[in-house]
């Protein structure tokens, strides 16, 4: 149980470490930077749907035949209208967006974009819970290494994105010490899912493709409805796609050497 401990709170220390950021660099992140950032967070996330959750996920029906596919397709959706429910039901404001989304709320703008970065860490927590609760359960699949790279592929794109959360809040006018808070609450909630995650895989073995390619349609959901938006915006777009390209080719080197 302390690996998975462990795993689960690789991503989180990622996020606190970037939010960190908020102390040690003066200068508000520029918009360049801040698309490269998305850019990278997107690929890291694509790579991981793939490689370490819908590619597990068929393997582990192979015994269907022509029909492996079948559960991956299910839970990709699902996690696909979960996503879309969340973003719906929970007030939330983009980074650089003008009108928040969801139920119209009185909450101040800055609580509304941590949840915003809330949302988006939701299915990372999830990703890195199942992919855990399959080491536990001994599927042939998942391995200790492949796991671990997980956990260290979105510890590694959080780092930015905990900078993304706590430095425009303190360019807004926020002191360090609550822009930090914010940064590190807006990654709490990703041990805090994969813990839960693991006790429901635990408890349903079988639906165990169903939850790796649910949390897959969850984190690509993401990447299409925000992080490709952002890094795509105005000029000089080039930059974010590669830094995309860097995030998928270092995700996808850490699933395949350590996996």
């Amino acid at each position: 149980m302390n690996t998975v401990a462990i795993g689960l709170l690789i991503p989180f220390v990622g996020t606190a470490a970037g939010a960190a950021c908020v102390f040690l660099i003066r200068k508000a992140l520029s918009q360049t930077v801040q698309k490269a950032l998305s850019g990278f967070a997107a690929g890291v996330m694509v790579a991981a749907s793939i490689w370490s959750l819908l590619i597990p996920a068929m393997e582990q029906c192979a015994h269907m035949g022509s029909w492996a596919f079948l559960p991956a397709f299910a839970g990709f959706w699902l996690g696909i209208l979960f996503l879309l429910l969340l973003d719906h039901v929970i007030p939330h404001l983009h980074r650089n967006a003008k009108k928040a989304e969801g139920p119209k709320s009185r909450l101040a703008r800055t609580t509304m974009l941590v949840l915003a970065v809330t949302l988006h860490n939701i299915p990372e927590g999830m990703a890195v819970g199942v992919v855990y609760a399959g080491l536990v359960s001994g599927s042939a699949e998942i391995t200790a290494g492949g796991a671990l790279a997980l956990a260290l592929g979105i510890a590694i794109q959080n780092f930015p994105e905990g900078a993304i959360i706590s430095m425009p809040l303190h360019a807004e006018g926020a002191g360090k010490g609550k822009s930090f808070l914010c940064g590190v609450l807006s990654g709490a909630v990703e041990p805090a899912f994969g813990l839960l995650t693991v006790l429901v895989a635990g408890l349903i073995v079988p639906a165990m493709p169903y939850l790796l390619s649910f949390a897959a349609g969850a984190m690509l959901y993401v990447v299409v409805e925000e992080l490709i938006p952002d890094m795509a915006q105005g000029e000089h777009s080039h930059v974010g796609v590669l830094l995309f390209s860097l995030g998928f080719t270092v995700m996808m080197a850490l699933d395949v050497a350590l996996g």
